[in-house]
């Protein structure tokens, strides 16, 4: 991954040499195969095939969004590498996320490629406090090797929202719910699009399930996750 001119560190482990992550992490955190809900990413236990996945609770409520890509579980010590995307300015890891997200999607060459790709957007206040969006500056290497154009502003928040992982679950659909809107100008992309969306982490989906409720409202044909990470079921 991200093979470089010179030796460099694992992201991870540190052990020096020509990736970014080395050929040890890299099998053991994002190699796994595991066969995921092909709607929202969960990892599926029991007897789920590759062509019956799907989750319980996506069987029971269908999400708004029609698939999801991840390229790791956000459990320790890949979730130290989204925190300092995130919060601590590691700007250099968007692109090895970008990268780890392009292979999770290679793994399913069957499943339709977005036609275009826009990202989670912040909240106006968070923007200015963090500097940049996370999931924008994953998305920037996604669209270049897919080659598919980038809309940063396909889609844009109508109010600033609490930290989604600061709530209990319960009160993450109230919070998120209306967040997002269209803007007039981006009417006539979204119509009959298929739309990949980009973040880093995926928790209960409701972030997410509004970004696609909302596309869709605007006339979006499919709505694709790309996420770097979701979180093991407790």
């Amino acid at each position: 991954l991200m093979p470089a001119c010179m030796p460099t560190n694992c992201a991870l482990c540190g052990r020096l040499g020509p990736q970014s992550i080395c050929e040890g992490c890299d099998r053991q955190f994002f190699r796994q195969g595991q066969v995921r809900c092909r709607h929202c990413a969960s990892p599926l236990t029991g007897q789920a095939t590759p062509s019956s996945t799907a989750c319980g609770d996506c069987l029971k409520r269908p999400p708004a969004f029609d698939s999801t890509f991840v390229a790791a579980d956000y459990a320790a010590p890949v979730d130290q590498l989204v925190l300092a995307l995130k919060f601590g300015n590691r700007l250099a890891l968007a692109p090895l996320f970008g990268d780890l997200l392009l292979r999770a999607l290679a793994q399913r060459p069957e499943q339709e490629r977005p036609q275009l790709l826009t990202a989670v957007p912040l909240g106006t206040q968070r923007l200015a406090d963090r500097g940049f969006n996370q999931a924008l500056e994953i998305a920037r290497p996604i669209s270049r090797a897919l080659k598919v154009p980038l809309k940063p502003g396909l889609l844009v928040r109508q109010r600033d929202t609490r930290a989604q992982s600061m709530l209990h679950p319960d009160e993450r659909h109230t919070n998120i719910r209306n967040a997002f809107i269209v803007p007039g100008e981006s009417i006539d992309t979204v119509r009959g699009a298929h739309i990949g969306v980009v973040d880093d982490v995926i928790t209960t989906g409701e972030t997410l399930n509004e970004v696609a409720r909302t596309l869709k409202r605007f006339g979006a044909r499919r709505v694709t996750n790309l996420v770097f990470a979701r979180p093991l079921p407790k």
